[in-house]
């Protein structure tokens, strides 16, 4: 009676230790996730100098800076990540496109906010490192058997790397 007694203590310290790794593990995840969130919103943030700045060298341009605009106020509305990217390739789209205007290019405040976009990227690019590698530990320990049937019993889902959308 003493030996089932103690493998069931066992088995239930293990089921609350295996729980609880599974919550930390997860928040880790949301926590990488929150810290991509933060550095695109401070990309995001920075878009509205970049189109001041730009619209008095440019004139044909109107529609992206508009398209830009509709995909910023999307995703502070939503925080999806995936509207995000798209925002990050359009932003991307029009640094390459203001490159024909020399005279913007020489302007002091477009050279301080094409440095602090540059700096955003990657600190983006390490968040979603971060992020990855963090979705890789928590499914790694929710998939490895014994812990897959708790995970399964819990109703721990595995969850999604980011991947950049290429166009």
């Amino acid at each position: 009676m003493f030996i089932i007694t103690l493998i069931i203590a066992i088995l239930v310290i293990y089921i609350i230790v295996m729980y609880n790794i599974f919550i930390k593990k997860l928040n880790s995840v949301k926590h990488a996730k929150s810290g991509i969130e933060i550095y695109l919103m401070q990309r995001f943030n920075l878009i509205p100098n970049l189109i001041k700045c730009t619209k008095e060298y440019t004139n044909y341009e109107e529609k992206i800076f508009e398209k830009i605009t509709k995909l910023r106020t999307e995703y502070v509305k939503q925080k999806e990540l995936k509207k995000g990217e798209v925002l990050d390739t359009e932003i991307n789209n029009i640094m390459i496109i203001l490159e024909n205007y020399p005279e913007l290019k020489a302007n002091e405040q477009f050279i301080n906010i094409q440095k602090n976009l540059t700096k955003m990227e990657n600190q983006i690019q390490a968040a979603r490192r971060i992020y990855n590698n963090e979705v890789e530990k928590y499914n790694n320990i929710i998939t490895i058997f014994p812990n897959n049937i708790l995970a399964k019993i819990f109703k721990f889902k595995m969850q999604e790397f980011f991947q950049r959308e290429e166009k």
